[in-house]
């Protein structure tokens, strides 16, 4: 949306879409952009260069760190909104960076450590448009300021979508019960929902004290959907992610696997069952992705040329 504006602020015309092959009388272009988020989506990224080979290829899936910021050679860039017409809330940063630095995460890598972006004001499209705010902030209580973004997001009535999760880990009583007066929602709007991790076992002790300051500020377990890292950490089993899946739905908690090795067959069996549900009526041992009563589902990619 960044790119899509800066260059039709230069007269370009720009095409976006999520095809990764050439359409069969698609016009050639003077540059095309992809996006690709997953490093396991290499063959649809080598489809893409087949098809585009002079193509510009960014994004956490690649080995490139470069930023839209540093791709155009400017920070304040407004977004293109009309390359998705039925998204009606509005999205962006209150803050970059994160105070952690976790092996697996691009973010200390890209973004560097927390600082400042934009007020709640200044990521709303304004009048005419919904109170709904996605934020993409990766550690949204690590900035000095949250307690401010927080009057903006209360004062203003916003329903806000805290994207990219709640650091559970350091959390606060303070924050917990500001966070527990804010129109928490899921990135569809539909349900309240706080996003959280829980992506080691040996985090056990400090993940349990972040859920139980959150709960002890009224914010609902059922509230709380928490995204745990499988397939990460060496000498991980099958028994160590089965804990604290078992561990979150004694908590009622949500909890939502992420596999880091989309190859890793039996982690996803296990990220299906989970996510449809399915362990709440067919064992773990008796479930069988193959079944035609299940269905998989497929990952996207996103590009876009001018």
């Amino acid at each position: 949306m960044k790119l899509s504006r800066f260059f039709k602020s230069r007269g370009a015309d720009v095409y976006f879409t999520h095809a990764v092959r050439r359409e069969l009388f698609e016009p050639d272009y003077s540059l095309v952009l992809g996006s690709s988020i997953f490093g396991w989506s290499k063959n649809t990224r080598d489809i893409f260069i087949a098809e585009f080979p002079e193509a510009l290829i960014g994004g956490t899936g690649t080995q490139d760190a470069t930023t839209v910021e540093q791709f155009t050679g400017t920070q304040d860039i407004p977004l293109d909104y009309s390359l998705y017409p039925s998204f009606k809330p509005s999205i962006g940063f209150s803050q970059r960076g994160c105070r952690l630095n976790c092996s697996f995460c691009v973010v200390p890598k890209k973004e560097g450590k927390v600082k400042p972006e934009g007020s709640i004001a200044s990521i709303w499209r304004g009048e005419g448009h919904p109170k709904q705010i996605i934020l993409l902030d990766n550690d949204f209580f690590g900035q000095p300021d949250w307690r401010v973004r927080c009057e903006e997001i209360i004062a203003g009535d916003f329903q806000v979508s805290l994207n990219q999760g709640i650091n559970v880990r350091l959390i606060h009583k303070e924050g917990a019960e500001v966070l527990a007066k804010i129109k928490y929602r899921d990135d569809q709007f539909k349900t309240k929902r706080i996003y959280t991790a829980w992506d080691n076992r040996k985090d056990e002790e400090i993940f349990l004290r972040g859920i139980n300051i959150m709960f002890d500020a009224g914010i609902k377990p059922s509230h709380i959907m928490v995204y745990f890292l499988c397939g990460y950490w060496p000498g991980e089993t099958l028994e160590d992610v089965m804990y604290r899946f078992k561990k979150m739905l004694e908590l009622k908690l949500t909890p939502y696997p992420m596999v880091y090795d989309n190859s890793n067959q039996e982690l996803k069996r296990f990220q299906r069952w989970v996510i449809r549900r399915y362990y709440q009526f067919i064992p773990w041992e008796e479930y069988d992705p193959q079944h035609p009563r299940f269905k998989t589902f497929d990952d996207g990619q996103t590009s876009f040329a001018l």
